[in-house]
């Protein structure tokens, strides 16, 4: 596996699962759109540690910086 991921991609899906959470567990968002947003931040955060999201490679996106030799 292969990181796809750039550190800034990496911070802004923390901070939107950190949202989705916190609204759905103050109940303002409730029922299936709540717990479908809450498996999607849950995905947000494991695609953030480990760097590499499935979609970005469907998709042929790479947000991590090259490498300098």
């Amino acid at each position: 596996m292969k990181k796809n991921m750039g550190n800034t991609d990496r911070i802004v899906r923390v901070l939107i699962a950190i949202v989705i959470a916190a609204l759905y567990f103050t109940g303002t968002i409730t029922g299936l759109v709540g717990t479908i947003l809450l498996v999607l931040a849950g995905v947000f955060v494991a695609t953030s540690v480990v760097s590499f999201c499935p979609l970005y490679t469907i998709v042929g996106l790479n947000t991590c910086p090259a490498k300098q030799a």
